[in-house]
Protein backbone atom coordinates (compact mmCIF):
# COMPACT_ATOMS: atom_id res chain seq x y z
CA UNK A 1 0.00 0.00 0.00
CA UNK A 2 1.40 3.39 -1.00
CA UNK A 3 1.69 6.31 1.42
CA UNK A 4 -1.03 8.12 -0.55
CA UNK A 5 -3.38 5.18 -0.03
CA UNK A 6 -2.52 5.12 3.67
CA UNK A 7 -3.32 8.83 3.97
CA UNK A 8 -6.64 8.41 2.17
CA UNK A 9 -7.68 5.62 4.54
CA UNK A 10 -6.57 7.63 7.58
CA UNK A 11 -8.58 10.63 6.43
CA UNK A 12 -11.68 8.48 6.05
CA UNK A 13 -11.19 6.76 9.41
CA UNK A 14 -10.78 10.04 11.28
CA UNK A 15 -13.66 11.68 9.44
CA UNK A 16 -15.90 8.94 10.83
CA UNK A 17 -14.61 9.47 14.38
CA UNK A 18 -14.46 13.27 14.39
CA UNK A 19 -17.57 13.90 16.51
CA UNK A 20 -16.73 11.07 18.92
CA UNK A 21 -13.21 12.40 19.43
CA UNK A 22 -14.50 15.93 19.96
CA UNK A 23 -16.71 14.93 22.90
CA UNK A 24 -14.21 12.52 24.45
CA UNK A 25 -12.25 13.51 27.56
CA UNK A 26 -8.52 13.94 27.18
CA UNK A 27 -6.31 11.53 29.13
CA UNK A 28 -4.62 13.21 32.09
CA UNK A 29 -1.18 12.05 31.02
CA UNK A 30 -1.62 13.82 27.69
CA UNK A 31 -2.59 17.01 29.52
CA UNK A 32 0.62 16.72 31.54
CA UNK A 33 2.74 16.31 28.41
CA UNK A 34 1.17 19.45 26.99
CA UNK A 35 1.99 21.39 30.14
CA UNK A 36 5.58 20.16 30.07
CA UNK A 37 6.05 21.32 26.47
CA UNK A 38 4.55 24.70 27.32
CA UNK A 39 7.48 25.25 29.71
CA UNK A 40 9.89 25.16 26.74
CA UNK A 41 8.08 27.91 24.84
CA UNK A 42 8.59 31.64 24.83
CA UNK A 43 5.70 34.06 25.06
CA UNK A 44 3.75 34.49 21.81
CA UNK A 45 5.65 31.79 19.91
CA UNK A 46 4.15 30.87 16.54
CA UNK A 47 3.17 27.22 16.95
CA UNK A 48 2.23 24.63 14.34
CA UNK A 49 0.17 21.65 15.44
CA UNK A 50 0.35 18.75 13.00
CA UNK A 51 -2.27 16.05 13.23
CA UNK A 52 -4.39 18.52 15.15
CA UNK A 53 -7.54 16.42 15.35
CA UNK A 54 -10.36 18.46 16.84
CA UNK A 55 -8.02 21.22 17.98
CA UNK A 56 -8.12 20.64 21.74
CA UNK A 57 -4.38 21.14 22.07
CA UNK A 58 -4.32 23.99 19.57
CA UNK A 59 -6.98 25.81 21.58
CA UNK A 60 -4.93 25.26 24.75
CA UNK A 61 -1.80 26.81 23.25
CA UNK A 62 -3.80 29.67 21.73
CA UNK A 63 -5.29 30.37 25.14
CA UNK A 64 -1.74 30.71 26.52
CA UNK A 65 -0.94 33.51 24.08
CA UNK A 66 0.56 31.58 21.19
CA UNK A 67 -0.27 32.13 17.53
CA UNK A 68 -1.46 28.67 16.48
CA UNK A 69 -1.83 27.03 13.08
CA UNK A 70 -3.41 23.56 12.85
CA UNK A 71 -3.18 20.99 10.08
CA UNK A 72 -4.80 17.57 9.68
CA UNK A 73 -5.49 15.04 6.93
CA UNK A 74 -9.17 14.86 7.86
CA UNK A 75 -11.45 17.60 6.48
CA UNK A 76 -13.94 16.93 9.26
CA UNK A 77 -11.26 17.51 11.89
CA UNK A 78 -10.18 20.71 10.13
CA UNK A 79 -13.78 21.90 10.10
CA UNK A 80 -14.09 21.41 13.87
CA UNK A 81 -10.83 23.29 14.42
CA UNK A 82 -12.01 26.16 12.25
CA UNK A 83 -15.33 26.33 14.10
CA UNK A 84 -13.30 26.90 17.28
CA UNK A 85 -11.64 29.94 15.74
CA UNK A 86 -8.37 28.14 14.99
CA UNK A 87 -6.39 28.76 11.81
CA UNK A 88 -6.71 25.26 10.32
CA UNK A 89 -5.85 23.59 7.02
CA UNK A 90 -6.20 20.18 5.40
CA UNK A 91 -2.58 19.26 4.76
CA UNK A 92 -0.17 16.33 4.66
CA UNK A 93 2.86 16.18 6.95
CA UNK A 94 5.24 15.48 4.06
CA UNK A 95 4.18 18.61 2.18
CA UNK A 96 3.97 21.50 4.63
CA UNK A 97 2.83 24.48 2.59
CA UNK A 98 4.64 27.06 4.71
CA UNK A 99 7.77 29.13 4.19
CA UNK A 100 11.09 28.15 5.74
CA UNK A 101 11.44 29.05 9.43
CA UNK A 102 7.73 29.91 9.80
CA UNK A 103 7.24 28.55 13.33
CA UNK A 104 9.01 28.77 16.68
CA UNK A 105 7.43 25.54 17.94
CA UNK A 106 5.83 22.41 16.52
CA UNK A 107 3.50 20.06 18.41
CA UNK A 108 2.92 16.52 17.10
CA UNK A 109 0.92 14.35 19.50
CA UNK A 110 0.25 10.79 18.29
CA UNK A 111 0.23 11.58 14.59
CA UNK A 112 3.68 10.71 13.23
CA UNK A 113 3.00 7.09 14.19
CA UNK A 114 0.82 6.96 11.08
CA UNK A 115 3.77 7.70 8.78
CA UNK A 116 5.57 4.74 7.18
CA UNK A 117 9.17 4.45 8.31
CA UNK A 118 10.55 5.05 4.81
CA UNK A 119 8.49 8.26 4.52
CA UNK A 120 9.27 9.61 7.98
CA UNK A 121 12.63 11.01 6.86
CA UNK A 122 10.86 13.35 4.44
CA UNK A 123 8.39 14.41 7.12
CA UNK A 124 11.16 15.21 9.61
CA UNK A 125 12.96 17.22 6.93
CA UNK A 126 9.79 19.23 6.35
CA UNK A 127 9.35 19.82 10.07
CA UNK A 128 12.94 20.99 10.33
CA UNK A 129 12.53 23.27 7.32
CA UNK A 130 9.53 25.17 8.70
CA UNK A 131 10.92 25.35 12.26
CA UNK A 132 12.96 28.40 13.19
CA UNK A 133 16.56 27.92 14.38
CA UNK A 134 16.44 27.33 18.11
CA UNK A 135 12.78 26.27 17.91
CA UNK A 136 11.35 23.29 19.79
CA UNK A 137 9.53 20.26 18.39
CA UNK A 138 7.39 17.91 20.49
CA UNK A 139 7.23 14.42 19.04
CA UNK A 140 4.96 12.17 21.05
CA UNK A 141 4.16 8.63 19.91
CA UNK A 142 3.22 5.22 21.15
CA UNK A 143 6.05 2.74 20.76
CA UNK A 144 8.59 0.78 22.73
CA UNK A 145 9.12 -1.89 20.09
CA UNK A 146 9.49 -1.95 16.32
CA UNK A 147 6.35 -2.51 14.25
CA UNK A 148 4.88 -1.30 10.99
CA UNK A 149 1.56 -2.17 9.39
CA UNK A 150 -2.21 -2.19 9.78
CA UNK A 151 -3.36 -2.56 13.38
CA UNK A 152 -5.67 -5.53 13.06
CA UNK A 153 -7.40 -4.95 16.41
CA UNK A 154 -8.14 -1.31 15.56
CA UNK A 155 -11.71 -0.17 16.28
CA UNK A 156 -11.56 2.41 13.47
CA UNK A 157 -12.74 1.70 9.92
CA UNK A 158 -10.82 1.56 7.71
CA UNK A 159 -8.29 0.12 10.11
CA UNK A 160 -5.36 2.48 10.56
CA UNK A 161 -1.70 2.08 9.65
CA UNK A 162 0.78 2.39 12.53
CA UNK A 163 4.55 2.59 12.79
CA UNK A 164 6.30 2.12 16.15
CA UNK A 165 9.96 2.45 17.15
CA UNK A 166 12.15 1.18 19.93
CA UNK A 167 13.69 3.91 22.09
CA UNK A 168 17.11 3.40 20.55
CA UNK A 169 15.88 3.68 16.97
CA UNK A 170 13.63 6.69 17.45
CA UNK A 171 16.46 8.57 19.20
CA UNK A 172 18.81 7.70 16.38
CA UNK A 173 16.36 8.86 13.72
CA UNK A 174 15.45 12.14 15.41
CA UNK A 175 19.10 12.85 16.18
CA UNK A 176 19.84 13.06 12.47
CA UNK A 177 17.85 16.31 12.32
CA UNK A 178 17.49 17.77 15.80
CA UNK A 179 19.13 18.02 19.21
CA UNK A 180 17.38 15.92 21.86
CA UNK A 181 16.35 18.07 24.80
CA UNK A 182 14.09 15.68 26.71
CA UNK A 183 13.07 12.03 26.39
CA UNK A 184 10.48 10.54 28.70
CA UNK A 185 9.08 7.02 28.53
CA UNK A 186 5.60 6.51 29.95
CA UNK A 187 4.92 2.91 30.87
CA UNK A 188 1.97 0.84 29.72
CA UNK A 189 0.51 1.25 33.22
CA UNK A 190 0.78 5.05 33.05
CA UNK A 191 -1.03 5.25 29.73
CA UNK A 192 -3.41 2.35 30.43
CA UNK A 193 -2.33 0.40 27.37
CA UNK A 194 -1.17 -3.21 27.87
CA UNK A 195 0.68 -3.39 24.54
CA UNK A 196 2.60 -0.13 24.26
CA UNK A 197 4.65 2.55 25.96
CA UNK A 198 4.62 6.24 25.08
CA UNK A 199 7.68 8.15 23.93
CA UNK A 200 7.50 11.85 24.81
CA UNK A 201 10.32 13.72 23.11
CA UNK A 202 11.28 17.37 22.92
CA UNK A 203 13.76 18.21 20.19
CA UNK A 204 15.47 21.49 19.31
CA UNK A 205 16.63 22.77 15.96
CA UNK A 206 20.18 24.03 16.06
CA UNK A 207 20.70 27.79 15.89
CA UNK A 208 22.68 29.32 13.07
Amino acid sequence: MSYQQIKEKLSKAYNEKAVEREVSKMDEWKVQERDIFLSFLNNSDKLLEIGAGTGKDGLFFKGRGHEVTCIDLSPEMVKICSNKGLDAYEMSFDDLRFSDHSFSAIWAMNCLLHVPKEELVNVLKEIKRVLKPGGHFFWGVYGGHDFEGIWEHDSYEPKRFFSFFSEEKVKQLGGNYFELVSFRTLTSEQINNPDLQFQAMVWKKESF
